[in-house]
């Protein structure tokens, strides 16, 4: 059963949701097509490129994804306490950058004019409604579903839907969903058997954080699927490398969990051994405390991490958590409560 997406988003109140879309009848139009033996692998360039850029409009933090064949995959927090101070011309100066009045010979947006400008800041009401889209995971996903359909059908030749519908979304109610959430997301290409390790899982966000890494501490870089393609920045901006919202609090930037990068990747490469081998396997002594404290149940790790986007619907995390969620949602009951209850420890 569907459910108004304003029961789930709350675009008032800061919080983490797990977003999935698909592309039509699960079409690989942004991998190897088995049917058709076409390479749409280029097009995943469009996705992390168009990604970033709107990561740097909204006032939304990317925290992980997964660019998969047929499926993109992203952990979104929303963010008002930053859009709701912000100045009325960074709102117009956001939103001319995002749906620009005019483009140079290339096609590309040009910097909005003092004109522009002005003539959006002069309606109040306008600039009101344009401050809640650009901190609305709704608006995100549609900017983003919405500019590759475009771009695509244009390449095809054709008209007609490239995404499902409707995007999949699940609310992340504590710390715990968030990082089970994460590694799910993080993981997609392992599972799904197309790649063998975390640093060799192009297109996620746990491929760019390694990458960034080694980069930072003087290594060589490694080969990336990025490195595939010479493409220019399909938003035509020049987006920051650090677009992705970091894991753990900096000086002027808040997290997504409360652990480092190495505490992350030593869980991300623990569960992703376990998976590949499907073999239950014994957590090291020094894992169990890492995922007590951030309320998770070793013992059912594995399951979680694995089957998260079964396990959860609408909502994910503790079975008081959860239950309080239904209640807002006028419900007695939502799928996962049992899971919750056993996966994550109050």
């Amino acid at each position: 059963m569907t459910r108004p997406r304003s029961l789930v988003i709350d675009d008032q109140r800061e919080g983490f949701y797990h977003c999935v879309s698909r592309c039509v009848r699960r079409a690989f139009l942004h991998g190897v097509d088995s049917q058709t033996g076409k390479n749409y692998e280029y097009r995943k360039v469009w996705v992390h490129q168009r990604l970033k850029f709107l990561a740097q409009v909204f006032w939304i933090d990317v925290g992980g994804y997964a660019v998969m064949d047929n499926h993109v995959h992203m952990l979104l927090r929303n963010r008002p306490d930053l859009s709701q101070p912000a100045s009325p011309r960074e709102v117009a100066y956001r939103w001319l950058l995002l749906y620009p009045k005019r483009r140079d010979a290339k096609g590309l947006p040009l910097e909005p004019s003092e004109k522009e400008m002005n003539q959006l800041l002069a309606d109040e009401a306008r600039i009101a409604e344009l401050r809640q889209r650009l901190a609305s995971i709704s608006w995100i996903m549609k900017c983003l579903k919405e500019y590759i359909a475009r771009k695509a059908n244009k390449e095809d030749g054709c008209t007609g839907r490239f995404w499902e519908a409707r995007f999949k979304c699940t609310a992340l109610l504590d710390e715990a969903a968030v990082l089970a959430c994460l590694v799910y997301v993080d993981l997609n290409p392992i599972r799904a058997k197309v790649a063998e390790t975390p640093e060799t899982s192009f297109f996620t966000s746990a491929e760019e954080r390694i990458r960034k890494q080694v980069v930072c501490q003087g290594n060589d870089r490694p080969d990336t699927g990025l490195r595939k393609f010479e493409l220019s920045d399909t938003a035509g901006q020049v987006a920051s490398e650090d677009w992705l919202c970091p894991l753990s609090d900096q000086a002027n930037r808040r997290g997504v969990l409360s652990i480092d990068l190495l505490c992350y990747l030593e869980i991300l490469d623990w569960t992703g051994r376990q998976l590949v081998t499907d073999k239950p396997g014994v957590i090291p002594k020094h894992l169990p405390p890492i995922l007590t404290r951030l309320s998770i149940n070793p013992r059912h790790w594995l399951d979680s991490a694995a089957r998260f986007g079964k396990l959860f619907s609408v909502v994910a995390g503790t079975e008081t958590h959860m239950k309080e969620a239904a209640a807002r949602m006028g419900q007695k009951w939502v799928r996962g409560v049992r899971t919750g209850k056993t996966a994550f420890l109050e």
